[in-house]
């Protein structure tokens, strides 16, 4: 088993797991078989023609896209660490299985990466998992009324049951990756070929900032002198979604690709959510002090 750990930005990292080795868990489990069939049943809905017959088939998938978009980037991730069965652990334990996390050294530290590791495994990543786990399943019965509605499945109950056994899934790869830590069962590893990506993607962002940079000082040319600069530990971005199929190809895992691109664009649009509230409480500070104080 492989994990890779990928600075998105300054501050938040990615964490994907491959899987090299697929005999210990060469039994497919039942949980397995079903995620297989919805799978497989999810990509036909994707190919389904339009019509009335089939056509809802193809909206469901269309919005339940981007739903799944919306899903944070971290839970994607620790989904992809399998759960840590008795046999698995017993494996790991003896040392049959070794777990290697792979990272680019240039970016970021043995120490940040270990980090990184300890907050996605961290009591309080399993506690939000393990609460949105059961709000899915306790609001299972209020779909009920759905099943009345001919044709079409009950899409809000299997909804549920998908998140509810995704967090599932991200809770117990939460667990793996504690359990991986409390024993050091992890070996660390500098990759050439991510240092080499990451290499490529700083020039990118580096473009994509100046270009922002500019016009950013054209917006606040009028703007007074004495406005507080940007403190020089602001987060920044480091990979683009562009980035995603460059790294999947050099470290040779398809998977990454889409992986990354989420990432990407949560971590920019949530870091762009923080800059436009600070420059709407800069401005509600600059006009209370044009105003002056009250009599």
């Amino acid at each position: 088993m492989r994990l890779f750990l990928l600075p998105i930005s300054t501050r938040r990292s990615l964490i994907y797991c491959q899987r090299l080795n697929t005999q210990i868990s060469s039994k497919t489990t039942y949980i397995d078989k079903i995620t297989i069939r919805a799978s497989k049943t999810w990509l036909k809905w994707e190919k389904a023609e339009e019509g009335w017959r089939t056509g809802w088939q193809k909206k469901v998938t269309h919005y339940g896209n981007k739903l799944f978009e919306r899903i944070p980037h971290e839970e994607w991730g620790l989904k992809s660490i399998p759960p840590l069965s008795k046999r698995r652990k017993n494996e790991e334990l003896k040392g049959n299985e070794q777990v290697e996390v792979v990272y680019p050294g240039s970016v970021i530290g043995e120490d940040k990466v270990n980090q990184a590791l300890h907050a996605f495994a961290g009591d309080q990543r399993q506690a939000i998992h393990t609460k949105w786990m059961w709000g899915s399943i306790l609001a299972m019965p209020l779909t009920a009324p759905a099943v009345l509605i001919p044709i079409v499945p009950n899409i809000p109950f299997f909804y549920l049951v998908f998140r509810a056994w995704s967090h599932w899934r991200a809770r117990s790869g939460s667990q793996h990756v504690n359990f991986l830590l409390e024993n050091r069962l992890l070996k660390f590893t500098k990759s050439h070929p991510l240092q080499l990506a990451y290499d490529v993607a700083g020039s990118e962002v580096a473009i994509k900032e100046l270009d922002a940079a500019v016009e950013e000082v054209k917006e606040k040319k009028a703007q007074a002198r004495d406005e507080p600069v940007a403190e020089a530990d602001t987060e920044k971005m480091l990979l683009t979604p562009s980035n995603g199929k460059t790294i999947s190809e050099l470290v040779d895992v398809p998977e990454l690709e889409e992986q990354i691109q989420r990432a990407v664009k949560q971590v920019e649009k949530g870091l762009k959510a923080e800059k436009e509230l600070q420059e709407e409480k800069q401005n509600l500070d600059n006009a209370n002090k044009k105003e002056g104080p009250k009599r």
